[in-house]
């Protein structure tokens, strides 16, 4: 969606220069003219630059400061988010972030063990045609810790996480392919949640090892383990990759509406 805030950024300067100059400048002039054009008369650009420039603005500050929307388009959060969902992203809870640029200018909080984040995905490499995207995983490890993952189990600092066993899992809409997964209940320290395992993974590496994070940086994992593309494959995150907490789902939906999903905290 960077294109859309490039746009966004864009027309609210845009319209926003527009409406300084009139009222600086060209009002007056007109207002000198005033014998030459009919009264209360505007050019069209000044006239749709003072009418969009207010509301453009309130949109780019609430969009880059306060909540921002995005939707979900793959599996790899199953069952915790579907593909379909449209979910709100706390832009301000890990610090304020300048549109385009994502530097953060004012540092407030940073993500706890547990979390689910929204952030540009690193890239393997400068040529990776999906760097700069934005993913959605969930924070596992944070700087300073290590973390393993050998046979679907998961270690912090060398102690094991414990799972207890949900179910058979039972997909719908795009999700179907990953009915007859095993759900499991993950207990994370802080921050228990579901994930789902499978008997095959779309991955030619396991995913398996053992990774230390660095300062200024998190180690993060989708929910459905053998279907997301993770900090097992690329590597650790970034912290300045980060772009909020994702904190609701505000929609759903995935060749109909899954209005029980509505409202729906994301935890």
């Amino acid at each position: 969606m960077k294109w859309f805030e490039i746009i966004l950024v864009v027309l609210t300067a845009f319209t926003g220069l527009v409406w300084l100059l009139d009222k600086l400048f060209l009002a007056k002039r007109r207002k000198a003219s005033a014998g030459l054009l009919e009264e209360g008369e505007e050019p069209v650009v000044i006239d749709y630059s003072k009418a969009f420039f207010p509301v453009l603005a309130i949109v780019l500050i609430l969009r880059s400061f306060v909540a921002e929307p995005f939707r979900i388009p793959s599996n790899s959060m199953m069952p915790t988010l579907l593909t379909g969902d449209f979910i709100l992203v706390n832009k301000f809870a890990y610090g304020l972030r300048l549109p385009i640029s994502n530097t953060k200018f004012v540092a407030i909080g940073e993500p706890a063990r547990g979390d689910v984040v929204v952030f540009h995905f690193p890239g393997r490499g400068a040529d990776d045609p999906n760097k700069g995207v934005d993913f959605i995983k969930r924070v596992i490890g944070l700087p300073g810790d290590r973390i393993g993952y050998h046979d679907n189990q998961v270690t912090v600092n060398g102690e094991v996480v414990s799972y207890e066993r949900v179910g058979t899992y039972t997909g719908r809409g795009k999700g179907v392919e990953m009915t007859g997964a095993t759900e499991l209940r993950e207990n994370l320290p802080g921050r228990p949640h579901a994930v789902l395992e499978t008997d095959g993974s779309p991955f030619l590496d396991s995913g398996e090892g053992d990774w230390e994070v660095p300062a200024g940086h998190y180690f993060v994992m989708g929910d459905n383990r053998d279907h997301s593309d993770d900090s097992r494959y690329w590597g650790v995150l970034p912290e300045r990759q980060l772009r909020g907490k994702a904190f609701m789902i505000w929609m759903s939906f995935d060749g109909g509406f899954e209005f029980r999903r509505i409202g729906t905290s994301i935890r």
